[in-house]
């Protein structure tokens, strides 16, 4: 649907003494300093009317792409693309589903329709023409999954070919109460990657089921159901061959009480079967004369979307790279809300990022040239799964092995300056540390995330590169109250349950003169520092013992 335009292809207290010790090959670089009038005036122009929403694939692409590329140049920043464009061309498959045909479970007592976002929610990322699913059996896999490194494997070998897997979402330790075996096994309340709807998803189709469903509750997903639906049946995937498909004619979500009459129907306690889910002897569960069945009309179209890549080279170790990174994605159009606005422009998610990438590089322009490479990519099709970064990290311009360390920027808290920043992922890497040593002399502290059970870690463009071994630091407002200057953690919780509550993913993220960008300042500023050390140095940032990255880097370590 979309092409690249010829524009595109443009060539032009802590113990803060212990922490430095602890960082003493770093060299004295100047704090990055960021300008909240040029940030509010990059946040306003995103998130107009004029960008659409920024959906990949859309119109509003083609703007925010042209947009990205003219502001990079006046930067003075160079093409970080491949063959030194300003984009890497990302292949997508883009799919929608029409009005259901036939959307229903069968079961003893007779046909139980389900409705579309109010009793399930499917999409499907396969390009056919017609999502079916014919009778298929339902079978309930626990949480789904296999951890061999755990000790733990909800399948026990099931066959899972032409079935519908039904899963409970987050992972076991999620709901465990004290003292159950299964307690710690999973990291206790902090969510691991097989807590993740993608990790399930994927684990279905690799077991060659037909349909995937995650049974929603708010708590256990981190979101309501009205974030669940706010994309309206459509999906996108990276365009892949033929062999490599998911077998998945429809995955999605099942609401609540939908699944709790789905299994009473089967003659099954759904509560009793989610406690049996957090031991490791579960075994998967039929539902018992109880089927699925689905004819669904499916739109598809490749979209050739685009990453924006710009860079500014290094002067003592060019091929070494540190990586700042937001998405430029929204959700583009859809209903009107109760103000009329159709666009769901995602003003802090995430072009609020993406303003404070250009206040990085313009701090970083404006100082004496980096030793090594600093690179600048403004993903596309976040929101979709992480997609234009996975693309990247699997073709990448600068290698892996090369890149020390990716800093991402996804939301950040828009009522003022705080007297701490949140970790997210903590425990996972040396730049923690780096982190807390920058906070200290900001005059912060570091609060770890509230709710680790959201996996924020695994939901964010950084993670396509920890699962290539790069080192990676979130940014992100949402994963903890900020203990603001004024009116502390209260004000800062009162700030995310409006936020996530209201406006996260809806065409309320808009811009607003409410918002106090003091701490957004904060943390771009911190984080902007991070990576300008880091290119003025020797520093390789390491993984910690016991996260599931190290072994990936080690493996990959570069020579030198």
């Amino acid at each position: 649907m979309s092409s690249a335009p010829t524009r595109f292809h443009l060539r032009a207290p802590y113990r803060v003494a212990l922490l430095l010790a602890l960082t003493a090959s770093m060299p004295a670089t100047a704090q990055v300093t960021s300008d909240p009038v040029r940030i509010e005036q990059s946040v306003r122009t995103l998130a107009s009317d004029l960008f659409e929403g920024r959906a990949p694939g859309t119109r509003g692409e083609d703007r925010t792409i042209g947009y990205l590329v003219a502001r990079f140049q006046a930067l003075g920043l160079e093409p970080g693309g491949p063959a030194g464009q300003w984009v890497q061309k990302v292949p997508l498959v883009h799919t929608r589903l029409g009005r259901p045909r036939t959307l229903r479970f069968d079961g003893p007592a007779g046909a139980m329709p389900a409705e579309q976002a109010k009793d399930i929610y499917v999409s499907t990322i396969r390009p056919d023409d017609s999502a079916r699913i014919a009778a298929a059996p339902l079978v309930f896999v626990g949480y789904g999954v296999t951890a061999p490194e755990r000790k733990w494997d909800d399948f026990k070998g099931a066959d899972l070919k032409g079935k519908v897997a039904v899963f409970l979402v987050n992972d076991p330790d999620f709901a465990a109460a004290k003292g159950e075996p299964v307690a710690g096994t999973f990291g206790g309340r902090t969510m691991t990657y097989y807590g993740r709807w993608t990790y399930k998803f994927e684990e279905a189709a690799r077991r060659g089921a037909i349909g995937a469903l995650i049974i929603h509750d708010t708590a256990g997903a981190g979101y309501g159901w009205n974030v669940v639906v706010s994309s309206g049946g459509e999906n996108y995937d990276i365009v892949r061959e033929p062999s490599r498909l998911t077998s998945l004619a429809l995955q999605g979500w099942v609401a609540g009480d939908t699944a709790e009459r789905l299994f009473s129907a089967a003659g099954l306690d759904l509560a009793k079967l989610r406690v049996a889910a957090r031991q490791p002897s579960f075994r998967p569960v039929t539902l018992d004369r109880l089927s699925f069945t689905a004819d669904v009309p499916v739109s598809h179209e490749q979209v050739d979307s685009y990453n924006v890549l710009a860079r500014i080279p290094g002067t003592e170790r060019p091929g070494e790279a540190v990586m700042f990174g937001a998405h430029w994605d929204a959700y583009g159009a859809g209903k009107p809300d109760a103000e009329g606005r159709i666009y769901r422009a995602g003003a802090n998610d995430d072009a609020l990022g993406i303003a404070a990438l250009f206040e990085i590089a313009r701090n970083l322009k404006a100082a004496p040239a980096p030793k090594r490479t600093v690179m600048f990519a403004a993903w596309t099709a976040e929101e979709r799964g992480l997609l234009g970064s996975e693309y990247y990290a699997t073709h990448p311009v600068v290698p892996m092995a090369k890149t020390v360390a990716n800093l991402t920027v996804d939301i950040l808290q828009t009522a003022g300056r705080a007297k701490d920043v949140v970790l997210v992922g903590a425990g996972q890497n040396s730049l923690e540390e780096d982190m807390a040593r920058i906070a200290a002399a900001q005059r912060r502290r570091i609060t770890p995330e509230s709710l680790p059970e959201r996996g924020l870690f695994y939901r964010a463009d950084h993670f396509s590169f920890a699962k290539q071994g790069v080192p990676t630091l979130l940014s992100m407002g949402i994963a903890g109250a900020s203990d603001l200057e004024q009116g502390g953690t209260t004000a800062g919780q009162a700030w995310i349950d409006v936020y996530t509550g209201h406006c996260y993913h809806q065409a309320c993220d808009a811009w607003s003169s409410d918002w106090n960008l003091g701490g957004a300042v904060q943390d771009i500023n911190l984080i902007g520092t991070i990576g300008a050390e880091l290119a003025n140095s020797t520093v390789w940032p390491e993984w910690k013992a016991g996260s599931e990255f190290k072994a990936i880097r080690d493996k990959n370590r570069p020579a030198g």
